[in-house]
């Protein structure tokens, strides 16, 4: 019998098959790991290195061990799709993230086409969601549910007073200020001024301005916390006594330095803090042992890591579109925010919105504290 000589391209081929037969699955975060939400990309990058970290002690993911592949959208979503391109290059199968609604929704479109999957920590814009399309998730609630705790909080603190509600322009900053002025208007409460400011904006004196003249006593800001706490310091300057609201865009210890002393007061929208959960217990230790506290989409980053290794582990494959289906069949998760499921959309079925307000302390430091 004569023997059949395999070519050496073939060789080459087969190869390479056995060698990425046992490569690392690459698990792509996008955030914004530099730019003024650097805190938030901070957050999300090392609640899923953590997460990694530990599944990889446990063993890995189906006879496999995880990977960080980490992009910077610094919140803009052109560099999104540039670090969605890149992940797609280097063979990403998942992504955890991004931050911004407005990165998150052109970013997944990409991903889709390509076969890759991802769950968001942070998007809470519904039309991430609402496209239909097969690849995208997100652990946290959605602007539509979150709008209506902001909406009834101010209309039971607040009804008789004079609201400003302004927002960043953005997905995100522009749909949940709408979603609150929707749950406002439908309470029978008014707002006196509806405004748009422009991300990365510093003064805003022309708009305090117009606060002052229309007599607005309270605020409620779409946005994130970079302009969030220079509105509140120039509330303050400029003296205008105006209690002020926003959203879980707000939630980093960081806009207390921004806003300093005037930050007492401030109230916002999250969920019922995680750290707090016993399921959280031990990755929260194990932040705080390594110097990190974990506030904020920390954890919710880690779950996600969490969701894609067991959906992966319950389908017996590391196929982004099986995992995505077994995600929306599986039932209960468990992870580091206690029991999560998903509905057929990709949402989280268990939303859940809080208010918190900031305050002094007896150490003469100001924190936030979630309301009874």
């Amino acid at each position: 019998m004569r023997k059949r000589l395999v070519p050496a391209m073939a060789v080459a081929a087969l190869a390479a098959f056995t060698a990425g037969a046992h490569a690392d699955v690459i698990i792509g975060v996008g955030a914004p790991i530099t730019g003024p939400n650097a805190a938030f990309g901070a957050q999300i990058l090392r609640g899923a290195q953590q997460a990694v970290d530990d599944i990889n002690a446990a063993g890995g993911v189906n006879g496999e061990k995880l990977k960080i592949a980490v992009g910077d959208d610094v919140s803009d979503p052109k560099q999104g799709i540039s670090v969605a391109n890149k992940f797609i290059a280097d063979g990403v199968k998942f992504v955890v993230g991004h931050y911004n609604s407005g990165v998150s929704i052109p970013v997944s479109e990409v991903l889709a086409e390509n076969g890759v999957l991802e769950i968001s920590p942070a998007s809470t814009n519904p039309r991430y969601t609402e496209r239909g399309l097969w690849n995208t998730f997100r652990m946290c609630g959605r602007d539509d549910q979150q709008g209506i705790v902001a909406g009834a909080y101010l209309t039971e603190h607040f009804k008789d007073a004079k609201i400003a509600v302004v927002h960043d322009k953005t997905p995100y900053g522009q749909g949940v200020a709408d979603e609150t002025k929707k749950a406002l208007n439908g309470a029978g409460v008014h707002e006196v001024m509806y405004e748009g400011i422009n991300p990365g904006d510093v003064d805003f004196s022309v708009l305090i301005a117009k606060m002052k003249d229309a007599g607005v006593t309270v605020v409620y800001y779409g946005g994130l916390h970079t302009e969030a706490g220079l509105i509140l310091r120039q509330l303050a300057d400029q003296g205008l006594k105006a209690t002020m609201m926003s959203d879980d865009g707000t939630v980093s210890t960081e806009i207390s330095s921004i806003a300093g002393d005037a930050i007492d007061g401030f109230t916002f929208t999250f969920p019922p803090d995680p750290r707090n959960r016993e399921a959280a217990k031990g990755a929260v230790e194990t932040f705080r042992k390594a110097g990190f506290e974990p506030e904020a989409y920390t954890l919710y980053s880690y779950a996600s890591v969490q969701v894609i290794a067991e959906a992966a582990k319950a389908a017996n494959s590391l196929d982004p579109a099986t995992v995505a289906e077994e995600i929306k069949k599986h039932g209960i998760f468990k992870t580091v925010l206690g029991d999560r499921s998903f509905n057929e959309k990709g949402d989280t079925t268990n939303p859940d919105y809080v208010v918190y307000r900031w305050k002094k302390g007896e150490d003469g430091k100001y924190n936030y504290n979630q309301l009874p």
